[in-house]
């Protein structure tokens, strides 16, 4: 039987309300053999039923998570998710990984929140925080209009090291924010040129990992990735 992997939505608007996902997500969860199945914000009780019908989750991409949440005001480039997808996004983490049965792949954002909520925290704005660096993690004009490419380093023993038949690649990416502090059990698996940590493991759990980059804009590229979380989303069916 095929995994059963749950997605969050991004929400935008207010009346009404719209709740939407990158169809580039969902496409690479099929190509690699497993079914998506986008969740929207949810109560307890049903999140609850949710979690007990699928084998996985990946946290998409989307706009910044509060800095009050490490103990920081926000930066002037900071731009904030909904609030409701906010809300719903630390539930449904916190509930994930609850379940210690659920592989967990976060993707940009969805990497910065596992960060963050597991205690660590933020660089709010690297052209900011590195103005030396030379390495362009989002786009000339700006982290949400447009995609750039660099190059990333696994870090020797990392599961994300395991996956991938090289150790050093271009990836596609858009992001302004980064891991500062990392989070309990966390462990950085990649870096940049510029030493931004660009990806990061849970220590102890079979498949819990967060990527900067965005692996579903170029999935041939990061089709092993893919193919290493279904099947782990699969043996935990």
């Amino acid at each position: 039987m095929k995994a059963v992997i749950g997605i969050n939505v991004d929400i935008q608007g207010t009346n009404p309300k719209i709740a939407k996902v990158q169809a580039n997500y969902y496409e690479a969860v099929s190509k690699a053999g497993a079914i998506p199945l986008l969740i929207p914000p949810s109560s307890d009780e049903d999140l609850a039923e949710i979690l007990k019908r699928i084998d996985g989750v990946l946290f998409i991409g989307g706009l910044d998570y509060c800095p009050s949440v490490y103990g920081e005001d926000c930066h002037e480039s900071v731009q904030l998710a909904h609030d409701d997808r906010r809300d719903f996004d630390y539930k449904l983490l916190k509930a994930s990984l609850a379940q210690s049965r659920l592989p967990l792949l976060g993707i940009c954002a969805g990497c910065q929140i596992l960060n963050i909520g597991l205690g660590g925290s933020l660089y709010q704005d690297i052209p900011s925080d590195f103005p030396e660096s030379k390495v362009m993690h989002s786009s000339e004009d700006g982290w949400t209009n447009g995609f750039h490419h660099h190059r990333v380093r696994l870090k020797a023993g990392s599961k994300l090291a395991q996956i991938y038949a090289e150790q050093e690649f271009d990836v596609p990416t858009s992001h302004h924010q980064a891991v500062k502090k990392l989070g309990q059990g966390l462990l950085a698996a990649a870096d940049a040129e510029d030493g931004i940590i660009e990806a990061v493991e849970l220590q102890d759990r079979a498949f819990v990992i967060g990527v900067q980059w965005h692996p579903e804009r170029d999935y041939e590229g990061n089709k092993a990735l893919f193919q290493a979380f279904v099947q782990a989303c699969t043996a935990a069916s």
